[in-house]
């Protein structure tokens, strides 16, 4: 069972958003916050596996507070979900940490599997915010960055760039596995040494770094 915690002043958004997580069998909303410091204060006493957090809300935002939350020992999934997608709150709430960045119009079954995906350690985007960051990193100083980029990847094996070129294709760990022919321990592994290599915290970092190098288009 996959626990979450549901961060918005609105309390009727948090209804809405509890109704709609406790269609699936998989999930259970375990604590609702209104502020910030209310989020910051469950997960120390919950543990949720995934946090559903708003930006604005008084007091402490939700920025600041996923932060927080993940510069905890063993944090918990941070999915930032708002009504604002302009670039300046998506890569705010990407450096803070969050592990996807969802619009509130997002429909039901892609919420759904976003919560999933997050808690099995995969990022998730709306399509239309994947796009602007892909664009925005891919528009800034693109030879430079490239050849930098490129240099990162030196250290790479051959089999580690494939997973990179899946994962800046935008595939899950199932569909990784399925197209290199390979188990999804197999692609687990992997990530977690593109992690270490890359010095990358999500798989957004991990997408991006194979846009800069140009292996994905």
């Amino acid at each position: 069972m996959i626990t979450v915690l549901l961060v918005d002043d609105e309390a009727l958004v948090r209804a809405g958003l509890r109704m709609i997580l406790e269609t699936a069998d998989d999930l259970t909303v375990i604590g609702e916050a209104a502020t910030g410091r209310e989020a910051i204060d469950l997960v120390g006493r919950a543990g949720p596996d995934v946090v559903l957090m708003d930006i604005r809300m008084p007091g402490l935002d939700g920025l600041t507070a996923t932060a927080a939350i993940r510069a905890r020992n063993r944090p918990p999934a941070v999915i930032v979900l708002t009504t604002f997608d302009t670039d300046d709150a998506v890569f705010r709430a990407l450096e803070a940490g969050a592990t996807g960045f969802l619009l509130k119009d997002t429909p039901p079954r892609d919420l759904l599997q976003a919560v999933r995906q997050a808690a099995a350690g995969d990022a998730m985007l709306s399509p239309q915010v994947t796009r602007r960051v892909i664009d925005r990193v891919t528009a800034q100083d693109r030879s430079r960055r490239r050849r930098e980029a490129l240099d990162r990847l030196h250290a790479l094996t051959e089999r580690e760039r494939e997973v990179l070129v899946q994962i800046g294709l935008g595939h899950a760990n199932a569909a990784i596995a399925a197209n290199l022919h390979m188990s999804e321990a197999t692609v687990k592994s992997h990530i977690s040494r593109l992690f270490d290599k890359l010095a990358a915290t999500n798989r957004v970092q991990l997408a991006i770094a194979a846009f800069r190098a140009g292996i994905v288009e």
